[in-house]
């Protein structure tokens, strides 16, 4: 990344009136859900094996690396097993990545004809300009770096539950009572994901704090392209305020109540 980017996230910090709200968000929040989160411990414990909270190192702000927590909704060695899924990763399947595949190559918008915009390349005996090969490599990087699996057949019972209804992330609160998250942000994704998105273009999104829920998660678009998420987490990197937080709040609310499966 540029070094304008990096003076960006040195300069970073989250609003008083922000981490305020969050605190109080958060303690509340834990105190009303602790009954729940004491019968949730009891289901996750006995109906399968391993742990009762799964954490996993995430990135949040500026690169900042955390140990993030939700409840346990997979079975035990769920992480060795997401190699064998990569050919339904539904991020793959949005786009029709196939490797190294450039059969389908659409035309590049800053051609002219006979006029290429970069040198051309011959790529599986395809004609390509080097700018639309590294835009498509570049996009399938992209694709290949977040991961959602429809009926992932890793998830419990219980975690099935528990994903549909947004329960297993109340331990998220307690990230958001340590300072590694806020309520409103970007959500904070996995090292595999974060180090492909080095480049300024797509690590904009990382001048936002760590949230539990935000834009893309109240989008209505059901896009499952990975762009749409990138341009959304850029977005609120460039227009969160308190209102756009409320804002971003009171659609989650409706949300709650809607089926999510999402994997990470």
């Amino acid at each position: 990344m540029t070094g304008n980017t990096e003076q960006q996230f040195t300069r970073y910090r989250i609003r008083t009136g922000k981490r305020v709200f969050d605190l109080f968000f958060s303690s509340l929040a834990l105190l009303i859900f602790s009954p729940i989160m004491l019968l949730i411990i009891a289901a996750v414990k006995i109906t399968s094996r391993g742990p009762v909270f799964y954490k996993s190192l995430r990135v949040g702000t500026g690169y900042d690396i955390f140990t993030f927590y939700k409840f346990r909704t997979m079975y035990k060695g769920a992480d060795a097993e997401r190699t064998k899924l990569s050919e339904l990763n539904e991020y793959l399947i949005s786009h029709k990545i196939k490797n190294d595949d450039f059969t389908n190559i659409e035309n590049c918008p800053d051609c002219k004809e006979g006029q290429p915009c970069s040198p051309i390349l011959f790529i599986d005996g395809i004609e390509i300009c080097e700018n639309m090969y590294l835009r498509k490599k570049r996009m399938r990087i992209l694709e290949s770096t977040f991961f959602k699996v429809k009926d992932d057949p890793r998830i419990t019972p219980v975690g099935k539950f528990l994903r549909g209804s947004h329960l297993d992330e109340l331990p998220q609160f307690f990230n958001v009572l340590k300072g590694d998250m806020s309520i409103v942000g970007n959500r904070p994704i996995p090292l595999y994901e974060a180090e492909k998105l080095t480049t300024d273009e797509w690590s904009y999104r990382f001048l936002a704090p760590a949230g539990i829920t935000g834009l893309w998660q109240v989008d209505n678009s059901k896009s499952m392209k990975a762009e749409n998420r990138i341009r959304l987490d850029n977005k609120y990197s460039m227009i969160a305020s308190p209102w756009q937080d409320l804002i971003i709040i009171l659609k989650t609310i409706p949300s709650l109540f809607k089926i999510k499966t999402t994997n990470y």
